[in-house]
């Protein structure tokens, strides 16, 4: 039952919200086949090839009090920091000799970064480099402010949603943050022409299976060119501290059902997936992932921006991260590849 139930997914791209359950709840029994089939139909989209986004984590600062997140408002034990744009420059420049083609740039909703800050960022990096693609997960804007990035040149956006569950997003997050609104802004994105990039956490608190199966239905109806899942992991300084991590298990096999319903999307195998599990991104990759997000930023701004405990490759250098990384995806038959790497209908 359950490989036919996978078979209709690669056919159909859908199954309904109880076969999706079916396959969660049932895991165990068919996860050869599932991950097989989603490395298959990875290899069959993109061929053997890996992108490499360079991720540039320009501010730890944050106005919101996310109660996951280890540079919440409230958390006092954090370093703050803010990376000046002549800094933000530094790291495009030393990850476009490496060979990235994508900068991420990444930080909390930190006021000081204006559209006015920003467009210019942007156009300089476009001039520097117009080969490269920005990409953008900066939180909640205006309409407005996304027009604007997006008319200085910016060509994606990330913004998680973090459950498709209203109920649950309400548990997760303080009483200002609005679910529809985050959803309004998504589809603001899509509206103004951005490759949009949505995601979940992956056993986060009071989440279910349900919400899993729910979290597929969101995606078919959403149908975001990226989509970046990891693994919950806890972090000492915040509310959630007791609560247990997410597993790798289980994140990889949401990697390889969301391969078979949205088989050209973007589909990282995230750094948090490499914390809860030494060679947790290889798995990624072989559960039908095909993005890598190695870190360009100074070193002290990794160590300070810690969403959650314990993450890898804080002290790394950019270019020994990418040669480790390089060596690792080499053993699961794929291979990094110097491109844009941009979001292609079938």
């Amino acid at each position: 039952m359950y490989k036919q139930l996978i078979d209709k997914l690669e056919r159909e791209r859908t199954l309904s919200r109880n076969e999706y359950l079916t396959l969660i709840k049932n895991r165990d029994k068919c996860r050869d086949y599932l991950t097989a089939r989603a490395f298959a139909v990875r290899n069959k989209v993109f061929g053997n090839t890996v992108y490499i986004r360079g991720l540039i984590e320009i501010s730890n600062f944050c106005k919101n009090d996310c109660f996951y997140c280890g540079i919440r408002r409230s958390n006092k034990n954090v370093k703050r920091y803010r990376l000046t744009p002549d800094e933000i420059l530094s790291c495009a420049d030393e990850g476009y000799k490496l060979g990235f083609r994508t900068f991420v740039l990444q930080g909390g909703e930190d006021a000081y970064y204006t559209d006015e800050v920003l467009c210019s960022l942007i156009r300089e990096i476009k001039e520097r480099y117009p080969d490269c693609a920005v990409t953008l997960s900066l939180g909640e804007r205006s309409y407005k402010s996304y027009k604007a990035l997006k008319e200085a040149g910016a060509d994606r956006y990330l913004l998680r949603h973090e459950t498709a569950n209203f109920e649950h997003y309400a548990r997760l997050h303080p009483k200002e943050m609005d679910f529809f609104r985050r959803l309004g802004c998504i589809n603001d994105l899509k509206a103004l022409g951005y490759q949009v990039g949505v995601g979940f956490m992956v056993g986060s608190p009071y989440q279910t299976l349900e919400d899993l199966a729910d979290e597929m239905l969101f995606l078919m109806q959403i149908k975001p060119q990226m989509v970046g899942i990891g693994p919950f992991i806890s972090q000492k300084d915040t509310p959630f501290k007791d609560f247990e991590s997410g597993s790798a298990e289980l994140t990889t096999f949401m990697l390889s059902l969301i391969r078979l319903t949205l088989p050209n999307v973007l589909l990282p195998a995230t750094t948090a997936l490499g914390t809860i599990e030494l060679d947790g991104r290889e798995k990624g990759i072989l559960a039908g992932a095909n993005v890598l997000m190695p870190n360009l930023s100074p070193s002290f701004a990794k160590k300070n921006y810690n969403l959650y405990d314990n993450k890898i490759c804080t002290g790394d250098e950019a270019a020994k991260c990418i040669e480790c990384l390089k060596q690792r995806i080499k053993k699961t038959g794929c291979e990094i590849t110097v491109a844009r790497g941009d979001y292609n209908e079938i």
